[in-house]
């Protein structure tokens, strides 16, 4: 078996990444948990991969075994990221594997708190809009600058529905971030490892899987039986998926302005006020649902010969 001390060095930093867990600095360090095992599982065998994070995932369950299972919990998108980069995937690919993924893990988590442990998330956060009224409300009676306001169990009401609909989009931009932050990391530090790991593709180039319709029907399906179901966890899977879909929409519509414009040879400027466009009315993601379930790129390619 082969050692290089690039790669020891990164065991011991996915090491002191897990140990941070211990402590209060977890709120930052968790952030880039998925990056020593994404290097180490691209540019190792998976027999060397095992030889060397196995070590790291002993010392952390002899000192506290619970700190174990978000140490295996980061480690499955590390895995998958890093059998892309492998495999010689486009970064994309990559970007979209790791949100799916700790997407995925976030949604399974939720469904053991609820079964298993009775944890209801609409409760848990209608509990904390009532906790911020009274604080709110406290305030305004304390204060006679607010004598003429007044916070009433509408108000309250209104918060929490506003709490618990921005659920799945705090779920969906955190296991974004969480995969940026990996594959910006991980791919100079793949390059200084001698593992080639492709750039981003050109906008114009970008084409999600036409699967991505078939996942829309069923994200439909599972809002219809949500409606007619007392399922927290069954709802939250129903929020999650259509806001993670229209934005998968969203960057398909991105990816055709971009190809249409270059097809045209207009300004790139224009594609980027567009792509605004697109992102503000977000409507507008029909664009892509059509250019994914129909050959709308050949079309304008052979219309312009």
């Amino acid at each position: 078996m082969k050692f290089r001390l690039a790669t020891v060095a990164w065991s011991v930093i996915y090491l002191l990444l897990l140990l941070t867990l211990l402590t209060p600095f977890r709120i930052i360090t968790v952030f880039f948990l998925i990056v020593p095992g994404a290097v180490l599982f691209s540019s190792l065998p998976f027999k060397g991969f095992l030889v060397h994070v196995i070590p790291v995932l002993l010392i952390i369950a002899l000192l506290d075994v619970y700190s174990l299972l978000p140490a295996i919990y980061f480690l499955i998108p590390s895995i998958l990221m890093g059998r892309i980069y492998k495999k010689g995937g486009s970064a994309f690919q990559a970007l979209m594997t790791g949100t799916g993924i700790i997407l995925a893990e976030l949604l399974f988590v939720l469904f053991i708190a609820t079964y298993s442990f009775g944890f209801d998330l609409s409760q848990s956060l209608r509990d904390q809009a009532e906790m911020s009224a009274s604080i709110v409300q406290q305030i305004l009676s304390a204060n006679p600058m607010f004598a003429n306001m007044s916070w009433t169990a509408e108000d309250t009401q209104k918060l929490s529905t506003m709490l618990i609909g921005k659920v799945p989009y705090v779920m969906i931009v955190s296991s974004f971030i969480l995969a940026v932050i990996t594959h910006a990391l991980a791919r100079p530090a793949l390059s200084s490892l001698d593992v080639p790991v492709r750039k981003m593709k050109p906008a114009r180039e970008w084409m999600l899987p036409r699967t991505l319709i078939w996942y829309y029907l069923l994200a439909i399906v599972i809002g219809w039986i949500a409606d007619s179901s007392d399922s927290s966890w069954i709802q939250t899977v129903s929020i999650s998926m259509l806001p993670l879909i229209h934005a998968c929409f969203i960057i398909q519509t991105i990816g055709f302005v971009y190809f249409w414009t270059h097809s045209r040879k207009k300004s790139p400027v224009i594609a980027l006020l567009l792509s605004l466009v697109v992102l503000v009315f977000q409507p507008l993601r029909i664009i892509g649902i059509i250019d994914l379930a129909f050959p709308l790129r050949e079309a304008i390619t052979r219309s312009k010969k």
